[in-house]
């Protein structure tokens, strides 16, 4: 009895510890499913590509900054997109592959979207630089024209012989619209200088920009500015020796005696509002334009070739956007025949500005059709 009863109480014990372990075991996938979060989808649709240190890769490090912030997403990218009827199978894509969210970062975009967007209406859409909404399509975009009136301040004050050259891309209004603002800063502390506009009539090729660069040195100009993407312009004006304005993003290290600063996006804390949004439920279709005041642009840093005087008086009128207290396309301004076009003291509407078709006084060049 006492050898029966020393076994069955091992047996006992045993089968306790083997009970224990196994609760052990379950309380832990209990507690490991609580732990885990629902992945939530986000996709990219990109015109080029994050290395090409100008648009995308912009975009790119706002899209690396709402991965940050917000854990749960997860983002997928797809680059070189051709606008048009690629659009529409790529953002197809992403809709078949479980995106809750799907971001296009070029103009020519919005049409594939609006059609795409129809079929899936529990999907998001965030369109930048476009016109058109839907319920579940919101444009986005960024006062950039505050900053490149900023970049255009610095280059009226350092050109010597008053020949700017604007390597631009493709005649829409947004493009214009920054034509306009940088040569309003310039005339604003350079009465006598002015801008020439080359069109390279591309958003992602470094050749195209580099031969557009070429043509304004070969025209005698001794300070670039681009609407481009590549930092192609700038290393055509490093190898020149004169000065550049980028774009995008700070592209000093592409042309460190060149460059002297750089309008810049920071798309970041907007994908992550937008995005957040959409998650908690508040979401609501619009159409973001957000300015120095949102931190969506802002001008990188300014080259020391320039002078303290020069940087202060951008500082100055940095402040004044931020507060609201003056905004660039504030009359009177003239256009390229001399006849006012906004009124002193008026102030342009953001319907006239998006709709840009005309050049400021002291731009060199046409618009084409």
């Amino acid at each position: 009895m006492m050898r029966f009863g020393k076994l069955g109480i091992m047996a006992l014990v045993l089968v306790l510890l083997v009970t224990l372990v196994a609760g052990c075991g379950q309380t832990g996938d209990k507690d490991t499913d609580k732990n885990k979060t629902e992945e939530f989808k986000v996709g990219f649709i990109y015109i080029g590509a994050p290395g090409d240190a100008g648009w995308t890769y912009a975009h790119d490090q706002g899209r690396k900054y709402l991965e940050e912030k917000i854990p749960e997403v997860k983002s997928m990218t797809l680059e070189y997109v051709p606008e048009g009827g690629d659009a529409e199978r790529s953002i197809e894509q992403l809709a078949q592959e479980g995106c809750k969210v799907i971001i296009a970062n070029s103009f020519g975009y919005g049409d594939p979207i609006l059609e795409v967007a129809k079929r899936y209406p529990d999907i998001t859409f965030l369109h930048c630089s476009g016109l058109k909404t839907d319920t579940n399509v919101s444009t986005y975009f960024g006062r950039i024209y505050q900053a490149r009136y900023l970049s255009g301040i610095v280059a009226g004050s350092m050109t010597k012989n008053n020949k700017i050259g604007y390597a631009a891309a493709y005649p829409i209004p947004e493009v214009v619209r920054g034509i306009n603002a940088f040569t309003l800063g310039v005339k604003s502390v350079n009465p006598d200088a002015t801008v020439k506009v080359v069109w390279s009539l591309t958003w992602v090729d470094a050749a195209k920009e580099k031969a557009a660069a070429d043509s304004l040195i070969d025209a005698g100009c001794d300070v670039l500015a681009q609407h481009a993407d590549t930092p192609a312009v700038q290393q055509a004006a490093e190898e020149a020796g004169i000065l550049s304005i980028g774009y995008n993003s700070d592209m000093s290290k592409f042309a460190p005696n060149a460059n002297l600063t750089s309008p810049v996006w920071n798309w970041g804390p907007y994908y992550v509002r937008a995005v957040q949004g959409v998650m908690d439920g508040t979401w609501k279709s619009e159409e973001y334009w957000g300015g120095m005041e949102d931190g969506i642009v802002d001008l990188a840093p300014i080259n020391d070739k320039v002078p303290a005087n020069v940087k202060q008086l951008v500082a100055d009128k940095k402040a004044e956007i931020i507060d609201g207290k003056w905004d660039v396309f504030t009359g009177p301004i003239k256009d390229q025949s001399g006849a006012v076009k906004v009124p002193e003291a008026q102030k342009m509407t953001d319907a006239e500005m998006l709709s840009f078709d005309w050049f400021v006084e002291g731009v060199e060049g046409t618009i084409p059709k």
